[in-house]
């Protein structure tokens, strides 16, 4: 008896991976002409079906983390006075920041990339793409606590163009906060 217990979980097992493997297969695309749909010069969505599939809610998802990052944990604390020497919590607060830059700075070029599937969004969000660069070293100046006003307002700013060219655009972008694990991983 012993022996047909983990029998048991091996065809629970294969029974289980068979079936995500013939529903991964039953999900692709049987549509022939919708990866050769529109091609132009101009900053326009990608023309395959699969990146448009879905472009805007994942922009918004994306775009939306990168917003609540920096809200909660980079803007609210600065305004609070969290990062100035001798602060209460200063340290632990610089290291969230720093990690909320850094996802932050991620989710808002992975929603830059989702725009691409897009034809509106693409438009609206191509010439922000600059502003999104310019954070690149935000995150560990952040961690450093060399910050000042100037480079917060960068944040907000990057961020209040963002949502402004998803709104523009059809998909509009709410705060979303994500969880410590969430900046961490």
């Amino acid at each position: 008896m012993p022996r047909s217990v983990p029998l048991r979980r091996l065809l629970v097992a294969l029974l289980l991976s068979c079936s995500v493997l013939v529903s991964t297969a039953a999900c692709g695309s049987d549509d022939g002409n919708s990866s050769s749909a529109s091609s132009s010069a101009s900053p326009t969505g990608t023309s395959s079906a699969e990146a448009q599939k879905f472009a805007k809610t994942r922009f918004v998802a994306n775009a939306g983390l990168a917003a609540g990052a920096t809200y909660q944990w980079i803007v609210k604390p600065y305004r609070a006075g969290k990062f100035k020497k001798g602060a209460d919590g200063r340290t632990f607060a610089l290291v969230k920041a720093g990690l909320a830059g850094g996802f932050a700075y991620n989710r808002l070029k992975a929603a830059s990339e989702n725009a691409k599937g897009d034809p509106l969004l693409s438009k609206a969000v191509a010439p922000l793409t600059a502003g999104i660069a310019s954070l690149k070293g935000m995150a560990t100046k952040l961690r450093k606590g060399e910050m000042g006003d100037g480079d917060i307002g960068a944040f907000e700013s990057v961020i209040n163009n963002i949502k402004d060219a998803g709104k523009s655009a059809g998909a509009e972008v709410e705060d979303k906060v994500p969880s410590a694990s969430q900046l961490g991983g």
